[in-house]
């Protein structure tokens, strides 16, 4: 029986990225629908859990994307409301890559040793990837800031990481250099969630920092957001810290989300978020 990935894309065009990876993890058939909300996914849903017997419904599976963290999780909710007792089928969520790449940097940052107790600073950290990335190093008991050109943006995605996960942030206002370079002066940990192609800081900023243990920077388009590391770097040691660029952290997400489809296949009752989804990278780290 063909393993059919239903792609429930929150964006006007479903990802190519996301479809190239269910292949890869192990779909036989990815058929993407577009634009959904929680308004319009009802019939999509019937259409997958009463289609096949309950032994077969292994077989059939749900990957929610799109470049809207939230929106993907209002999805999720609705797909799950439609899912009753035998009737339902494995589904994750992966807007815009936010649980894969979050769970991949915060997974190669664990390895190094526990992060408990470390002040963690997560620049730009408002972008779907950089509120998972800080969620998931708060509940590994890390003091954890988000930092954003504006405060206003910085303090929702606080509340909004609380509401999900649980979680206490700190919010704070860093529109410039010299103000990143000053929120991460007693930081134990820094991780970079800007936008491709945006410096956050320059090596002067952060070399010579005697707290600095870590770095990592989910940039992988020049130039990278922490200057003096490269996208490539897989635990490098620079000036005493131990740096992982996107490109380096990045072989982990992509085989994580090939895991994660496979997963998806094994039964009908999988849900794959954030928790589930770092658990898996943890495991493959």
């Amino acid at each position: 029986m063909k393993k059919l990935l239903f792609q429930f894309d929150t964006d006007a065009h479903p990802s190519v990225f996301d479809t190239v990876v269910a292949y890869d993890g192990g779909a036989d058939h990815v058929i993407g629908h577009s634009n959904l909300s929680p308004e319009t996914v009802g019939a999509l849903v019937d259409g997958a859990i009463f289609t096949r017997a309950p032994k077969d419904k292994k077989n059939t599976a749900i990957f929610i994307g799109g470049s809207n963290m939230a929106a993907g999780q209002a999805l999720l909710a609705a797909v799950q409301n439609h899912f009753f007792p035998g009737f339902q089928v494995s589904v994750m969520l992966d807007s815009n890559g936010s649980n894969t790449t979050a769970a991949a940097a915060v997974a190669k940052l664990v390895s190094h040793g526990s992060i408990a107790g470390k002040k963690a600073m997560v620049l730009a950290g408002t972008g779907p990837v950089g509120q998972r990335a800080a969620a998931l190093m708060a509940l590994e008991g890390a003091e954890v800031t988000i930092t954003s050109r504006q405060i206003f943006n910085a303090e929702k995605a606080c509340f909004a990481m609380k509401e999900r996960f649980n979680v206490d942030l700190t919010p704070l206002a860093a529109s410039d250099y010299e103000s990143r370079a000053e929120a991460i002066q007693d930081a134990n940990i820094v991780l970079a969630t800007g936008a491709a192609g945006v410096e956050l800081l320059k090596p002067e900023h952060w070399q010579d920092n005697p707290h600095l243990e870590l770095l990592a920077d989910a940039n992988a388009t020049p130039p990278v957001g922490i200057g003096g590391t490269e996208v490539m770097d897989k635990g490098q040691l620079r000036h005493g810290k131990i740096v992982w660029g996107a490109i380096g952290f990045g072989a982990l997400k992509l085989a994580l989300h090939r895991a994660c489809i496979a997963k998806l296949f094994t039964d009908n009752k999988q849900v794959l978020d954030a928790e589930v989804i770092y658990k898996l990278a943890k495991e493959m780290s």
